[in-house]
Parts: C-alpha cells; structure tokens; sequence
C-alpha cells in the first residue's frame, strides 16, 4: 500500500508518467420490444424481458495528473488481449517515454509474463524493460485509480442497455473524447501518514 501511494505522489514527469490499469466487463443487453420514448415528466420505458447477447471485456488505462485516459473493448480478457493493450500504450500514447510506471491489482494476467505469452521473447523483453510495475495490495484495489475512472465510465456511459459491442464501442468513444477534452484530472489526497492513522490496525503490532 505505501509503495503505490508513494507512486500517486511523484511529482508529474512526462518521461516517466504514471499510469493505472484496469478492466471490467459490460452485459450486452437486446430489447424485445422497442423501448417507449422520453417525454416531458417520464423517463424512457423498457420492456422487463430482454434478450442477453453475451459480454465485451473493457480494458482501461488513466494517466490521472494529464487527465487522460483510454479504453478499449475486446471479446476477452486473456493474458494475450491485455498484452496487445499494453504494447499500444506504449507505442501510442507513450513511444517516447524513458519508462512508464504502471499501477495494477494482483490479477493472475497482470505481469510481464502475459507479454511473453503474446510476443517473441525479445519483443517482449523490450516491452517490459519500458515498464516499472507496482502492484496494488491483495484486497486493496481501491488504490488503483483506473477503479475511479471506471466507476465514471459506469455512471455516465453504460447505465443503459447495449446491445451489441459496436454500438458500444461507439458510446465509450464519444465518453472518452468528451472526457479528455475536458482534461479530467484526479487529485489523489490519501497520503502514507494518513494510512498509518486511519489503517493503522493493519500494521503489525510492535511488542515493548
């Protein structure tokens, strides 16, 4: 936990930004019936019977002090779909980066190994090399701030039925865009001395 709030306090460095990832997934849901319209004093009306038309995998990175962040949508959340998402950061947005410092949750695809599984060995060597991984805490993946941008993405976006992953790939594009033209920052307050008085009961006890 103090590893990865020291990360969220590093000054911002564009050579070596700070970058935090994660994924969820989102229910593609038909309609049977076509739903009844807004009107003045009533929300629109949807049939309770729908037709269920599997899931999209959304993986989603944040760059929280440029206020930018991108996701992307994929059939699966294997170790190879995340390596892919994360050579194109590197690649993309970051190609001339020294090294980008990467916060994640303990999931088992959330290592250097995924790019191995994906890319011959000296592709991915390199693409590891250009990363400085910190792993959030067993339990405590509310330190990763890629959950705060999810739980926007979540509100303002897919509250809603979706019934195919193209339509949703159009949706989180127009978010993402509208988002990063506003220059959505994250200001991460929670510091190492205020974990070590509000959490305190997590610290091993020292015996006089």
């Amino acid at each position: 936990m103090e590893d990865v709030l020291e990360v969220y306090h590093r000054p911002y460095d564009p050579k070596r930004p700070v970058v935090c990832v994660d994924e969820t997934f989102k229910q593609l849901i038909g309609e049977t019936r076509q739903p009844l319209p807004p009107r003045p004093g009533a929300v629109e009306r949807v049939d309770h019977v729908y037709v269920r038309n599997g899931t999209a995998n959304l993986f989603l990175a944040c760059e929280p002090l440029a206020g930018w962040r991108h996701v992307e949508v994929t059939e699966r959340r294997c170790r190879t779909d995340l390596a892919l998402f994360i050579r194109s950061l590197l690649e993309g947005r970051y190609r001339a980066a020294e090294r980008v410092v990467l916060v994640m949750d303990q999931l088992n695809t959330h290592s250097p190994a995924s790019l191995y599984e994906a890319f011959p060995p000296d592709e991915a060597k390199h693409l590891a090399d250009r990363l400085e991984i910190h792993h959030t805490p067993k339990h405590g993946s509310w330190l990763n701030m890629a959950e705060v941008e999810l739980s926007a993405l979540a509100r303002q976006c897919l509250s809603r039925r979706i019934a195919r992953q193209d339509t949703l790939e159009r949706h989180i594009q127009h978010w993402e865009e509208n988002r990063n033209a506003a220059a959505t920052t994250i200001r991460w307050q929670f510091t190492t001395a205020d974990a070590r008085i509000k959490l305190r009961s997590l610290y091993p006890a020292l015996q006089p």
